[in-house]
């Protein structure tokens, strides 16, 4: 499978192209320089998990992951539970790291829980050799019952595939029988997530925004990742940040895309795509920007109600927690302020802020 870049010179491209590029520097120095930047970012990353999943076609409840992230469940969490957590953990360790680190071979394996390949190929000696293909398996080391083993499951592996031995082996995309998955054993990841490193070099020369749509582009034709598909727009917001485009933090770009009709995202035409990228672009940008708005005034309003006390009051650590997530539940606050959970539903009584679910049990508040 080859994706190719081809001619990207069409005036219709210009005008998406300066609205993502200015929405994005506003809300990267909006971000930079606001007092609830860090609780911003840290949002941002359930959010756009619970988008992300939206785009993908799956439902997961943001209180849902919210607690599944403070590990106080109120339910077995589902298998779109756990995938979504998988992305909330997956833009924490990208901002960690150094930007651009996501966007590499290293980055991708690591984010995805793959092992590298351990087989390696050196580079020409300055001697004038070949290059030495270094095997670190030492076959020769593995003991005769291991061996013995290895050739019996060799011998009765068409007893699993449920293929007769003499028949050929039938390749086919990925099933689902029930919650079973079945790999597609032709599906060559290391391949395909080459060919979008390499086109990740190409677009270099290209504005940032259309260079960060066509990755994201490549990355729904390619398909890298056969199972953890959701990686990419993760990827392509830290590729967003090694280019200086948005250093504050990492782009919630899934917010974005959520607010495009599927028509668009997936339309035949590569350049109404592209358009619609770049309007995901400037509107997870347009919806950045109302957060920090709102989460400005809240803290405003929350800081009045808080001052005055105490210097042993529990009220700041009350006040931090909800500008860092979107919903807290009595348990949190508790832990979070090492306080009874009687204690923080008076605190939250206090701050007087909204209660999200509308349920006797199980209550949770939140800024939204």
């Amino acid at each position: 499978m080859v994706y190719e870049i081809g001619n990207l010179i069409h005036e219709t491209l210009l005008g998406p192209i300066a609205a993502a590029e200015d929405a994005l520097a506003r809300l990267d120095e909006r971000v930079a320089r606001s007092e609830v930047g860090a609780g911003f970012a840290e949002r941002a990353d359930f959010f756009d998990s619970v988008s992300s999943m939206w785009v993908g076609g799956e439902l997961v409840h943001l209180e849902d992951l919210v607690l599944h992230d403070a590990q106080m469940d109120i339910r077995a969490p589902s298998h779109e539970l756990v995938i979504a957590h998988r992305i909330v953990r997956a833009r924490r360790r990208v901002s960690r790291n150094d930007p651009g680190w996501a966007v590499s071979r290293s980055g991708i394996m690591a984010l995805a829980g793959v092992a590298e390949e351990l087989t390696l190929e050196s580079e020409p000696s300055d001697r004038g050799g070949e290059g030495v293909e270094l095997d670190l398996v030492d076959h020769d080391a593995l003991s005769p019952e291991l061996a013995e083993i290895d050739e019996v499951l060799a011998r009765t592996k068409w007893l699993v595939d449920g293929n007769q031995p003499t028949a050929p082996r039938k390749h086919e995309p990925e099933l689902s029988v029930g919650e079973l998955l079945i790999r597609d054993p032709n599906w060559d990841e290391g391949e395909r997530i080459g060919e979008w490193l390499e086109l990740a070099k190409k677009v270099e020369r290209l504005p940032a925004t259309l260079a960060a749509a066509l990755l994201w582009d490549a990355w729904e034709h390619l398909e890298p990742l056969q199972r953890q598909h959701g990686l990419g727009q993760v990827l392509v917001s830290d590729f967003l940040r090694s280019r200086g485009k948005v250093r504050s933090h990492l782009l919630a770009y899934a917010v974005g895309l959520r607010e495009i009709p599927r028509e668009r995202r997936r339309a035949r035409d590569r350049t109404v795509r592209l358009v619609a990228f770049l309007d995901a672009m400037s509107a997870a940008a347009a919806a950045g920007m109302k957060d920090i708005d709102r989460l400005t005034l809240a803290k405003r309003q929350l800081e009045r109600k808080a001052s005055g006390r105490r210097t042993t009051s529990s009220l700041p650590v009350a006040v931090d927690l909800l500008m860092s997530r979107p919903i807290v539940s009595a348990h949190m606050v508790a832990k979070a302020a090492k306080i009874t959970p009687r204690g923080a539903l008076n605190l939250v009584g206090e701050l007087g802020v909204r209660e999200m679910t509308g349920r006797g049990r199980y209550r949770a508040w939140g800024i939204l």
